[in-house]
């Protein structure tokens, strides 16, 4: 993705006080336009009104800046309950939380994990597999992390 669009998307989160989780661009495929999608967060959680101001923002910016060639479509959001970890700083921040964790070398002879993240270093994220008897801790080497996201958690009522 063109590094003039990620500055002034990170630009505009600065002054606006948001993280930018992820941003993806989508080409035109097939006639279709292009979909430049851009994924905000803040503490408390952002709102429909903060995804409007963002996306007035980035859209004037980049209708002047002229940056994408071809017709597209802005999508601006949240990340979702079950967002993208991408950042050390991310599985720092998720201490506790469950996650889904797919390597891109086996670790005890798999790839797909999900546990809570215990401890996080520079290097590793430490989980919890909670699915195992007895629990056992698992050291991820954050090199070989090929996606992250949080897990969606149900309450179990009793």
């Amino acid at each position: 993705m063109n590094q003039e669009i990620h500055k002034i998307v990170h630009d505009i989160a600065d002054e606006l006080g948001y993280e930018v989780v992820d941003i993806d661009f989508i080409g035109n495929v097939k006639g279709r336009r292009g979909l430049l999608r851009v994924f905000i967060d803040k503490e408390g959680g952002v709102t429909i009104g903060d995804c409007e101001v963002f996306s007035r923002r980035l859209e004037a910016l980049m209708d002047v800046e002229d940056l994408i060639k071809t017709s597209y479509l802005l999508e601006v959001s949240s990340p979702g309950l079950d967002r993208p970890i991408k950042k050390m700083s991310d599985f720092k921040r998720y201490i506790g939380k469950l996650v889904r964790i797919v390597t891109k070398e086996k670790i005890d002879n798999q790839t797909f994990f999900i546990g809570r993240v215990v401890d996080v270093s520079d290097e590793w994220v430490r989980i919890l597999l909670e699915d195992r008897k007895p629990h056992k801790h698992l050291y991820v080497p954050f090199k070989i992390i090929s996606r992250a996201q949080l897990e969606i958690e149900m309450k179990k009522e009793i």
